[in-house]
């Protein structure tokens, strides 16, 4: 019976290193087919989440753009309060994206032409106060600059 007893005990040895033998292949063959997956799901996000970066990049540029226009329009209409709102929204937020260490709307080449057309804050803000006809042409030529500045965008 030692014979036996012995025989049985090197079966279920034998049973648990195969037993452990086959969870290690699984968990393994588990990893790989799970890094598969999630490579290329990592890299399909890493591109939209860029897109999407870029894509709010060039609304808030445009969203600036667009305030500076109504501005423009408004004074254009007599419209000269609300004109002066608008362009002091524009020069806000075109301070704003110029001032943040986050801000990226603006290249660095883009960066010393906006300062210098932000520099006109102060008098086209007092023409638009005054309700002078002549604040419409001073909003057209910084609207111009602007987007002379921009790339057109």
């Amino acid at each position: 019976m030692d014979n036996d007893d012995l025989r049985v005990s090197e079966d279920r040895s034998a049973d648990r290193s195969s037993f452990v033998r086959r969870l290690t292949v699984w968990a393994a063959v588990a990893l790989v087919a799970f890094l598969l997956g999630l490579v290329p799901m990592w890299l399909s996000n890493r591109t939209l989440t860029l897109e999407v970066d870029k894509t709010k990049r060039d609304l808030r540029r445009s969203q600036i753009l667009n305030t500076l226009a109504s501005a423009t329009i408004n004074a254009r209409r007599g419209e000269y309060e609300t004109g002066r709102q608008n362009i002091s929204t524009f020069y806000t937020d075109a301070r704003a994206e110029l001032d943040s260490a986050e801000s990226t709307i603006y290249t660095q080449q883009e960066k010393p032409q906006i300062v210098t057309l932000t520099n006109t804050r102060d008098e086209i803000i007092t023409l638009l106060s005054r309700s002078d006809p002549a604040s419409a042409e001073r909003l057209s030529d910084l609207y111009v600059g602007y987007k002379t500045a921009t790339s057109g965008l």
